[in-house]
């Protein structure tokens, strides 16, 4: 009986560390690429922003950008970026970094990737719905035209 007991219990806890490492591994891959990132890419931690030479960081859904002489993290632009269109500037996706601070590779990027470049034709993997509101269009508002609101497009409105 005392060996049915410890088998029985032994195939729990082997059981339960097999959910365990499940629940894991699932909680791992939490970083989607966002509705402006191109389509195509999976496996990717960053993305260079050229126009504005900053990064996104997909897993902790947070951009990187130079200001006040450090490197910041925060869920929107700066406010100096809050017109941007992130569905139309050039995204280079970074796939040979891996680590928490892509910036390292700043000298590089900014020449490699100045201002205004363009590689090759990307997709969004959404769909920039703002861009076809008429209203939008006609008013110059990048926020949201029935609200009036200051445009960000839902990303860089300036608060840090």
């Amino acid at each position: 009986m005392k060996k049915l007991k410890l088998i029985i219990a032994g195939l729990i806890l082997f059981a339960s560390a097999n959910t365990m490492q499940a629940q894991v591994s699932v909680n791992v891959n939490l970083g989607r690429p966002p509705a402006w990132g191109p389509i195509g890419y999976s496996a990717v931690d960053y993305y260079y922003l050229p126009d504005i030479q900053a990064y996104y960081d997909i897993r902790a859904t947070q951009f990187i950008y130079f200001g006040g002489g450090k490197w910041i993290r925060s869920r929107n632009l700066p406010n100096q970026y809050r017109n941007y269109n992130l569905y139309n500037g050039y995204k280079v996706v970074l796939n040979d970094y891996h680590g928490s601070s892509p910036y390292r590779n700043f000298s590089n990027h900014k020449v490699k990737y100045y201002k205004g470049y363009k590689g090759k034709a990307q997709k969004s993997i959404g769909s920039n719905r703002i861009n076809s509101n008429k209203e939008f269009k006609s008013n110059g508002n990048k926020g949201n035209a029935n609200k009036g609101g200051k445009g960000n497009a839902g990303h860089g409105n300036g608060k840090h």
